[in-house]
């Protein structure tokens, strides 16, 4: 999978691929990251990348042409599957969404900033858009991060344990069940018995009741 990711504030984006799980993927090949910044594709003197909005209002707008110009670029080169908008009025992230992004080759991901970007880039280039959460931040950058971790841990051959992403919350529907690891007993603190009995079916049946259990208190929505 290829990963280009658009952005007026790089730096921002250096330490979350540069580590744990995202960096052993790229060592391995699964997935590349790309980085772009918007403004070496700003023409005028002081490489701006912003102007005032149409209209007036407070906040300063992302402006077309530098977008567009990266995009165009990009666009020359390969076929993208789908250009991704990082913004707080998108779609909520969920799951599958993570699921049928990782399925693809070629993503672009923009991250909005300032007061948002030109409508003209969402209507004529972007294909879906994405917020991590009903909040602002400060740019698109942190949630991209997000976006791309959950995608890319999704990939066969990144986790060493290739179930272990199909065991998540969220996966089925519902939240994980408690999990415990050694020792037995901490403080008074046990493991349940039943995980300590070595009986597989009773296990996953346990495991299924506390999953219910714990969405149905926690995460009721997802049960409607």
């Amino acid at each position: 999978m290829r990963i280009d990711i658009l952005t007026v504030v790089p730096s921002l984006l250096e330490s979350p691929f540069s580590a744990s799980i995202m960096q052993r993927a790229k060592d391995k090949g699964h997935v590349e990251i790309f980085i772009h910044n918007i403004r070496d594709y700003a023409t005028n003197k002081h490489k701006n990348v912003d102007d005032y909005q149409y209209g007036g209002g407070a906040g300063m707008v992302m402006s077309v042409e530098p977008i567009a110009a990266c995009m165009d670029r990009l666009k020359n080169e390969r076929t993208y599957d789908e250009i991704i908008y990082m913004t707080p009025d998108g779609k909520i992230l969920e799951q599958s969404d993570c699921n049928q992004l990782s399925l693809h080759g070629n993503l672009i991901i923009l991250c909005g900033h300032y007061k948002g970007v030109d409508e003209r880039i969402r209507q004529h280039y972007v294909t879906r858009e994405i917020s991590i959460g009903s909040y602002v931040l400060s740019g698109g950058e942190l949630a991209a991060a997000v976006l791309v971790d959950a995608i890319v841990r999704l990939i066969p051959g990144v986790l060493n344990d290739e179930t272990s992403a199909l065991t998540d919350s969220f996966q089925d529907g519902l939240l994980s069940p408690p999990v415990y690891t050694r020792p037995e007993e901490f403080r008074g603190w046990r493991v349940p018995e039943i995980l300590l009995s070595g009986d597989p079916k009773k296990i996953e049946q346990w495991r299924e009741e506390e999953a219910l259990k714990r969405t149905r208190e926690r995460r009721p929505d997802l049960l409607d």
